[in-house]
């Protein structure tokens, strides 16, 4: 990896098993501190396992095992003994569809701060504006805060939820396609507030939309059958990319067994 990024999570021979299926093979990944990671490749190469074994998600499939380490300030998060609802608490992630709670818009981004602790009225307002804020969303609602989120359109939907995520403080944001339901002005908000936090937050982003992982991103891994095949800064990974595969999948071709 290249010495100019700064490794916020350093993943080790990363194995996921799915009922005996091989999910991910020996994934070796560092990811950077303070960028957007885009993770790419076809559908069903292992994109939102790797996502979600960033926090642990990936313990909630029935079958699954693994092996290997992801380390977190140099710890591994899948150590016995390691505190799940603290490293989910660390790595927030943002689902390709919104989610948001049955409640307010302010409560939808109270909640987290209230279920850790915080309790005082005035912390709870200066916290849920700072993330709406954030989020690019507080201009368009700070006059119907006690609306049922469900009003919102979906792009607004999904910049709430990220808000939401903001509001627990978390060093890395999980991005599950954040952006597939959405329409292409609302897409836009959201990698336009991603590219903003990114200063402040690691930002990881599951993509299978090739210009958009151009857009965005500042590194790339390509996943294809649970192998990392290649991974770089974005810059050269798209412009002189180093294996035959990655270079068929940029250009929209199908792998075939010569390059395998």
């Amino acid at each position: 990896m290249n010495d100019v990024f700064k490794p916020r999570v350093i993943i080790q021979k990363l194995n996921v098993f799915y009922e005996g299926r091989h999910v991910l093979k020996d994934v070796t990944v560092n990811i950077p501190e303070n960028q957007i990671t885009a993770i790419i490749g076809p559908s069903g190469c292992g994109k939102t396992t790797l996502l979600k074994s960033l926090n642990r998600l990936v313990d909630l499939a029935d079958g699954v095992r693994f092996s290997g380490k992801v380390l977190v300030d140099g710890a591994n998060i899948f150590d016995n003994g390691t505190d799940i609802t603290e490293i989910r608490k660390r790595m927030g992630l943002i689902s390709q569809t919104p989610n948001p709670l049955p409640m307010s818009i302010y409560d939808n981004v109270a909640y987290g701060p209230r279920i850790h602790g915080t309790k005082n009225k005035e912390e709870l307002n200066q916290i849920v504006k700072q993330c709406l804020q954030a989020a690019g969303l507080w201009n368009e609602v700070k006059n119907r805060l006690g609306e049922p989120a469900s009003k919102l359109s979906i792009g607004q939907q999904q910049r709430l939820c990220l808000a939401r995520a903001l509001a627990v403080k978390p060093e890395v944001l999980l991005c599950d396609e954040p952006t597939s339901a959405l329409d292409p002005v609302s897409a836009e908000h959201i990698e336009t507030q991603l590219a903003t936090l990114k200063k402040d937050y690691t930002i990881v982003f599951v993509t299978h939309i090739l210009r958009q992982a151009k857009r965005i991103a500042d590194y790339v891994i390509f996943l294809y059958l649970g192998e990392v095949i290649e991974q770089g800064k974005a810059e050269t990974f798209f412009t002189k990319p180093k294996d035959p595969r990655t270079q068929a999948y940029i250009e929209g071709k199908s792998i075939t067994r010569t390059e395998v």
